[in-house]
């Protein structure tokens, strides 16, 4: 069995210590340890290509935080390979196994006491080309000083015309990033659905919507734009895009044990009495 790790771009030195103890952990289990080229680079270490790494790699590993993942997920989307996440972030909404405790995930991961979270993709259409986000696509104004009006249609009819910063468009596992900050809701992971957020919107009756994720939308503006995926991808927007539900979802690996709403209660710190 093969693992394809590929490290958190930020502060890869420091956390190189780590990751030489999880690699003797995995590899005391029988596990092949991949590195993915430019996170061996920075380590001092012998890589291969990114390509090479998702296709000769069972299981790929997030060695890093959430955006660690993100990124991850979106650049193998086409591979279909699971992903675990080991986290040495901060956050770790999607990144639930921890240095500390890899020993013992392990030995339950290889007696198939885990499990496999599908996770909804974002196809956007854009230019010819199909672009992929795993947390959300965003049409933001490039001029501070300005509005932007942006329309958007569906399969059915006309939908609006947002006017404002900007509109964010998210899929449930992107609900508790951009979207949460920006007023939207949280939507359960394993749900599928569009959320659409305005950004600071000119009307306080221009509220979050969510639409079923077999809708096709389409997005565009007169005005200039980027296009931003997943908050890491960054385009002139100077046509309109679709929005789709992406063929395949993503595949996240997790400890069986694994709550969602215990996520929510920690990293959200719901229910706390001060």
């Amino acid at each position: 069995m093969k693992a394809g790790f590929v490290l958190k771009p930020k502060d890869t030195l420091k956390i190189k210590p780590l990751f030489l103890k999880v690699k003797e952990i995995f590899e005391s289990k029988n596990i092949e340890v991949l590195l993915d080229l430019v996170s061996a680079k920075a380590i001092g270490f012998r890589g291969v290509e990114f390509e090479k790494l998702c296709e000769e790699s069972d299981f790929l590993v997030a060695f890093g935080g959430d955006g660690t993942l993100i990124s991850l997920a979106r650049r193998s989307y086409k591979y279909d390979k699971p992903i675990l996440g080991i986290n040495v972030g901060n956050l770790g909404f999607l990144t639930d196994i921890n240095p500390d405790n890899v020993d013992e995930f392990l030995d339950k991961f290889l007696e198939g006491k885990y499990r496999i979270d599908e996770r909804m993709v974002i196809e956007v259409g854009y230019k010819g080309k199909n672009l992929y986000a795993f947390n959300d696509v965003v049409i933001s104004k490039d001029i501070i000083s300005s509005m932007i009006n942006i329309e958007v249609n569906t399969q059915e009819s006309f939908l609006n015309t947002y006017r404002g910063d900007g509109l964010i468009i998210s899929t449930p596992t992107g609900s508790t990033a951009y979207n949460l900050s920006a007023g939207g809701p949280v939507v359960y992971p394993l749900t599928e659905g569009f959320i659409l957020t305005p950004i600071c919107p000119h009307s306080l009756t221009q509220r979050p919507l969510v639409l079923p994720s077999n809708f096709e939308i389409e997005v565009s503006t007169k005005e200039v734009a980027k296009l931003i995926l997943d908050g890491q991808e960054i385009y002139n927007l100077n046509d309109k895009i679709t929005i789709n539900k992406a063929k395949k979802p993503i595949k996240l690996i997790h400890r069986i044990e694994r709550n969602y709403f215990d996520v929510l209660r920690e990293k959200l710190k719901w229910g706390e009495v001060k």
